[in-house]
């Protein structure tokens, strides 16, 4: 169970998302005592946007680490550093190295970044975003066997149809992508709808203030750790039920 600590959250989502270094690595800490295996984060600016600057993910990553020894991912996304070719300057000038990193391969400039950074020792996460052509450019790539896993991201939100948007995606992806597995995963409404068909077909999964705010039930997620707590729950039923 991989923990996704904020995303690309902001300060407007409310005070359980962490945002600074040292709430990362608090919320962290807590989620991997409650069960997490793997952590994937956005550092942020002090502004709390998500930033792929060096001495940003240093002090981010350090702070983790200096509380917890389960492998920690970052994003690259996009969002963060627009341009691909700064995007790529950016992962070149990293002093601090995360254990892996998402790269979103329907983005400009996702094979180079994610060369770059498997020739840098990076795990790579090829993030593929259902309604994109993610799936597509991943089949042809010839980096697949390289990368670390496949995160198999279910961007449909409705809880009734996120399902079925999430097996389409696996479809498309076709079985054990390039041999290397999967996490699936989905967000917001579709968040458990998805967790829950990720148990059912024993497929690795996430969860965390990123991919939801609230609990299974609806109430108010108060942390990281309580979303954790919650997805071994509900995967672990699912799984025992398929």
């Amino acid at each position: 169970m991989q923990v996704c600590l904020n995303g690309p959250r902001g300060a407007a989502d409310g005070a359980v998302v962490p945002l600074t270094p040292e709430a990362l690595a608090e919320s962290a800490a807590a989620a991997v005592a409650a069960g997490a295996t793997d952590i994937h984060v956005h550092p942020k600016t002090p502004c709390g946007g998500d930033s792929l600057s060096p001495r940003v993910l240093t002090t981010t990553l350090e702070a983790i680490r200096a509380r917890v020894s389960v492998p920690v991912g970052v994003t690259t996304g996009a969002w963060a550093e627009p341009d691909p070719a700064a995007r790529l300057e950016r992962i070149r000038s990293w002093t601090v190295l995360p254990d892996h990193a998402s790269v979103n391969w329907h983005e400009p400039g996702a094979e180079e970044l994610a060369a770059a950074l498997i020739d840098r020792g990076v795990g790579v996460e090829a993030g593929i975003w259902s309604g994109t052509d993610g799936a597509a450019r991943f089949a042809k790539s010839p980096l697949g066997p390289g990368v670390l896993r496949v995160l198999a991201e279910v961007t449909d939100t409705s809880p009734d149809t996120a399902q079925d948007t999430a097996r389409a995606l696996l479809s498309d992806l076709g079985t054990a992508p390039h041999g290397r597995p999967v996490l699936l995963h989905g967000e917001d409404g579709g968040a458990w709808p998805v967790l829950r068909l990720a148990g059912r077909l024993g497929l690795a999964t996430r969860i965390g203030l990123e991919d939801t705010l609230l609990l299974p039930d609806g109430e108010p997620a108060l942390s990281n750790a309580r979303l954790v707590a919650a997805g071994l729950v509900q995967y672990g039923s699912a799984r025992r039920s398929s």
